[in-house]
């Protein structure tokens, strides 16, 4: 049954691309069309739920190998890239349990979602997801887990700004999405290491070999893809983003933050945990993370005053604790106090729009009165710990300055050495120009005198000002001002010419062979 695995994420990437491109050849439009896209979607998450659960019965029974390879997708010399998938373990469990969640809430969807304008590309990447989480669990390999969980992202980002049209949405989907690239970078780093050290990134073969690395090595794999499990989870400090994200549409919301993909993470420690116990400090890590986000969470969910922000808090809590028992070596605990926290936050967030029908008359119980006075904790809470506006000075706003300054230096420097044109409002054409901007004078009437003055000695000296800055205008600053340019220009061109040349195949091989035997001489 260990072919099964390949099903389980196939048949949502089959109902995304004949969603996708019946809705870009205009073959599925419209509200008269909502139940194509609607009976692809749900049609496609059943099968996918029958095979995942029989995958899983299979595997309980002892049936499945624990391995499917399909075969090879890229080899460059040792560097080999299978498409291969994980029939056993907890991979299963998560996928069986991840596409129950899936068929929930894509038929909770068809209604909420119901005369939308973004009716079809909502389902679309719906789709779209199912097939990255299911391959992002199942995958047996490091790359084909970073395609799903970048795909899994993409798809996040889309559906944060579902309401596009609203400045907000796309504000907060943007960072959001740039927030996670900071964990993809853990990511890919932590591939190039695994192959480097282990000479693999088959996820059998890392762990297998585990137990015969060394702290150092173990730490440094370890940790690269921990920091990107706290990145994808919502971890401090990177927390702030999950608020952002519950921006999007509810079902999108209860899937993406509350039951699966805010899970990826911890998936990714418990998938690492034979590599992880070799590096303590990855574990203490882990337990110092868990701990103060379970804290953190718990002081400013006290403070909110939306449904969707406190459970926001909520679920970074929990899963706080789960990284907590992952660095404890409690793995079993953690991966039960996954799926049962999966379960109950995707069903608090599906059901938050209606919390205040189903609270009538049960008021909320009243916070401790040990803390209920401490008017410091209560501002911080409030300001959330003021993490967003720290990234914002620390991170955002140095890096907004060296863009804005290497813009700057591009279009003022390089582009007018290089002679690349721009447009003739913002062109410097000549020296006088450039000095008439700064003297805010005008000098392009010939008619107008540079200086005034009266008396006999005063007219001698004005005629002579006149003349020099006749001289000055007519013949050194146009004249120098536009052999610049064209030299400015001729040299752009040749640099161009230059680069084309050298950028040829043949040109390159010959450069870098001129480079190593100068080296190999010296």
């Amino acid at each position: 049954m260990d072919f099964l695995a390949i099903l389980i994420p196939l048949f949502p990437l089959i109902a995304a691309a004949v969603i996708g491109f019946g809705h870009l050849f205009n073959k599925i439009n419209g509200r008269e069309d909502e139940w194509i896209s609607v009976a692809i979607a749900k049609t496609a998450i059943v099968l996918s739920c029958f095979a995942a659960i029989a995958l899983l019965a299979s595997d309980l029974l002892g049936l499945n190998s624990g391995t499917y390879n399909v075969g090879q997708w890229f080899a460059s010399e040792s560097f080999v890239i299978e498409i291969n998938y994980i029939s056993s373990g907890f991979g299963v469990i998560a996928a069986a349990l991840f596409s129950i969640i899936l068929v929930i809430i894509t038929r909770f969807s068809v209604n909420y979602i119901h005369k939308e304008s973004g009716f079809h590309r909502f389902f679309f990447m719906l789709s779209l997801f199912s097939f990255a989480m299911l391959y992002l669990v199942l995958s047996g390999n490091a790359v084909g887990t970073f395609i799903g969980w970048e795909l899994a992202g993409l798809c996040s980002y889309f559906l944060i700004s579902f309401a596009y049209d609203r400045p907000i949405a796309a504000i907060n989907a943007t960072r959001v999405f740039v927030t996670n690239r900071i964990g993809d970078a853990g990511f890919i780093l932590g591939i190039g290491l695994s192959f480097y050290y282990v000479g693999t990134v088959n996820w059998n073969e890392i762990n297998g070999i585990a137990d015969q690395l060394t702290m150092p090595t173990a730490t440094v794999i370890s940790l690269c893809f921990v920091v990107a499990a706290f990145a994808k989870s919502a971890q401090l400090p990177f927390s702030p983003w999950l608020a952002r994200a519950m921006e999007g549409p509810t079902p999108s919301s209860a899937l993406f933050y509350g039951a699966v993909m805010i899970h990826a993470g911890v998936f990714l420690v418990i998938l690492l945990q034979p590599i992880i116990e070799q590096a303590l400090l990855v574990m203490g890590l882990l337990v110092v993370v868990g701990l103060f986000t379970a804290i953190y969470s718990f002081i400013v969910g006290l403070t909110q005053t939306d449904v969707k922000s406190s459970i926001c808090f909520a679920i970074t809590g929990q899963i706080g604790l789960m990284f907590l028992e992952c660095g404890l070596g409690l793995w079993e605990l953690a991966m039960w106090h996954l799926c049962a926290h999966s379960i109950v936050r995707g069903y608090q967030v599906m059901t938050a729009p209606s919390l205040l029908h189903y609270v009538h008359g049960n008021p909320m119980k009243p916070v401790s009165s040990s803390i209920v006075n401490v008017r410091w904790l209560y501002i911080t809470s409030l300001q959330r710990f003021w993490l967003d506006p720290i990234a914002d000075r620390a991170l955002v706003r140095p890096i907004k300055g060296l863009g804005h300054d290497l813009d700057h230096f591009d279009k003022n420097f390089v582009d007018r050495a290089m002679g690349a044109p721009k447009p003739a409002g913002n062109t410097i054409s000549s020296l006088n120009q450039l000095e008439q901007k700064i003297l805010g004078t005008r000098q392009d009437s010939a008619h107008e005198d540079f200086v005034r003055s009266n008396g006999v000695v005063g007219k001698i000296f004005e005629w002579g000002a006149n003349i020099m800055s006749w001289f000055e205008e007519r013949l050194v600053l146009r004249g120098i001002g536009a052999d610049t340019v064209d030299i400015g220009r001729k040299l752009g061109q040749a640099a161009n010419t230059f680069e084309q040349l050298i950028l040829k195949p043949r040109y390159l091989v010959l450069f870098v062979f001129v480079v190593l035997m100068i080296a190999a001489s010296i």
